[in-house]
């Protein structure tokens, strides 16, 4: 998106707990070697990734641009999901959201938000709940989506099929985020429909209506979207889930939970779970039989296509790193 515009040097880092001093070393040889020609950072989530950058920034007065993702403005200790969770990433996530010069996030539900939909979990979400200080300035980029690559041939759907798009679910606490626990007691439930679990060759069902298939290109994800009825976003934490607007554009009929962005980028175009229940959700499959799915279908390309467009994020990520580089 940005490359064609900009000069950009992409730093990778780890998510593994005993690699982080070797990264830690390498990102600052890294950081040091492309500070003569480094404007600004522009970082992914919040985390231990994210100090290095904040301080050569602090320190060489260059500005540093995070955007928020999700795990880093949640905290559901019962699932064992958040930065917050743990000190040392608390620490490195406070610290960068502190001292970073903009915070973008995909989703106002991560700025600040009152969570409803799992009991279980706190209420008070967001990074001006979870960092009552925080005096960075925020502002919200929403995900956009390329509507030519992401298409609906008009083919005829196999009727009551159901995908979800996760990785990382063979992991139970990875698999409680993407709710695929609601997923699978639905297969248990309604044994004449079908379910696709796309992501994670690893996760295991000894249900014969659940279909795993391992990570794939876009090409493949597209193409199983354009055969498939209806998309599962039954996730318990979300900020803006990419997959569900890939197959809203494909012409999948969603099916969200009310976490982060979902409610608001399924509109009137779908269904939506207010609060983690499974009686709730077997309710909403009842009454897909009787719903206009072939609108509903229509409604949900063009619901992505009129609000979450590439070319809008593009254009604004593009004004902010320009207003960026000459401030």
């Amino acid at each position: 998106m940005l490359s064609p515009h900009l000069k950009i040097r992409s730093l990778t880092f780890t998510d593994k707990a005993l690699a982080l001093p070797l990264y830690f070393i390498v990102q600052f040889f890294q950081l040091l070697i492309y500070l003569p020609v480094t404007t600004q950072y522009l970082c992914f989530f919040g985390g231990y990734h994210t100090v290095l950058p904040v301080i050569f920034g602090k320190v060489f007065k260059k500005r540093i641009i995070i955007q928020c993702g999700g795990t880093d403005a949640m905290h559901l200790p019962h699932i064992n999901y958040g930065n917050y969770r743990k000190k040392w990433l608390k620490k490195a996530t406070v610290f960068s959201f502190k001292n970073c010069s903009l915070i973008l996030p995909v989703s106002y539900a991560l700025v600040k938000s009152t969570y409803t939909y799992d009991n279980l979990a706190p209420r008070k979400q967001g990074l001006l709940n979870l960092i009552p200080d925080l005096t960075t300035p925020i502002e919200v980029v929403h995900n956009g989506f390329d509507q030519e690559f992401w298409v609906d041939t008009q083919l005829e759907k196999e009727p009551f099929t159901f995908v979800t798009v996760a990785t990382g679910i063979s992991k139970q606490n990875r698999a409680f985020v993407k709710g695929i626990d609601l997923i699978v007691q639905l297969a248990e439930t309604f044994t004449d429909y079908t379910f696709k679990l796309v992501g994670d060759a690893n996760f295991e069902t000894t249900l014969p209506n659940i279909t795993v298939v391992p990570a794939q290109p876009k090409e493949g994800i597209k193409h199983i979207f354009q055969k498939t009825q209806f998309y599962l976003q039954l996730s318990t934490s979300e900020g803006f889930p990419n997959s569900l607007a890939e197959a809203m554009l494909c012409g999948c009929v969603p099916i969200g939970s009310q976490v982060g962005e979902i409610s608001n980028i399924i509109g009137e175009t779908g269904f939506v779970l207010r609060q983690k229940d499974i009686h709730e959700l077997v309710q909403i499959i009842h009454k897909l039989p009787q719903s206009n799915c072939m609108d509903l279908r229509i409604q949900a390309r063009k619901r992505i296509v009129e609000h979450y467009t590439y070319l809008k994020r593009k254009e604004k990520m593009l004004e902010i790193l320009a207003d960026t580089a000459t401030s």
